[in-house]
């Protein structure tokens, strides 16, 4: 019960930080932001599978926590709903709110993506493909528009790591690190 009070209290700071319109997103129109990229694109064309989340909201106050929710696709078919959530203690402050998806190179990604519960390392980190925002490369390969912090310049590498890549593009709002290492994420499958 603590887990769920803290992860509302944390999207309601990020909803007092942020425009509304960040939030009025679909999962077609974060497909659609994904695929302007050319770091992403090929994902697109070769990942076995992918899940999408058009909003994740991430907020702190010394307490942290992330929450959002999405679909999961294979073969351009949906197959499932998958929620995002994590919590954080220590120093930290700020709201964001922003987009991430996570692709599967085979079939063995997906699996073990699907079998209900999944959690990311705590090294685990997305590749930004929004300029200036922190991102350590949790998957390493080519890059454009990510950086490994927004003062180095050295570009982000992305290709798969254990199987998945992870992306985010921000949305609005400022916090001071991208980690998704212990995201937890839970899936549904459609009937």
């Amino acid at each position: 019960m603590k887990r769920i009070g803290f992860i509302t209290l944390a999207v309601m700071m990020i909803m007092v930080t942020a425009p509304f319109s960040v939030f009025a997103d679909s999962h077609a129109d974060a497909i659609a932001v994904f695929k302007t990229s050319p770091v992403v694109m090929p994902f697109f064309e070769t990942a076995y599978a992918y899940a999408v989340f058009p909003t994740v909201g991430k907020g702190a106050f010394f307490v942290g926590a992330v929450y959002g929710k999405g679909k999961v696709y294979r073969g351009g078919t949906a197959t499932g709903t998958a929620t995002l959530s994590k919590m954080t203690i220590g120093p930290q402050v700020g709201g964001q709110a922003f987009r991430e998806i996570i692709f599967f190179e085979d079939q063995r990604a997906y699996d073990e993506f699907t079998r209900g519960a999944f959690e990311f390392d705590a090294n685990a980190s997305a590749v930004a493909i929004t300029a200036g925002i922190q991102a350590q490369a949790g998957s390493m390969g080519l890059s454009a528009n990510a950086s490994l912090t927004p003062s180095n310049g050295k570009q982000a590498d992305t290709k798969y790591r254990k199987g998945v890549a992870v992306f985010v593009h921000i949305k609005g709002g400022l916090m001071l690190e991208a980690a998704v290492g212990g995201q937890l994420i839970t899936f549904e499958p459609y009937q």
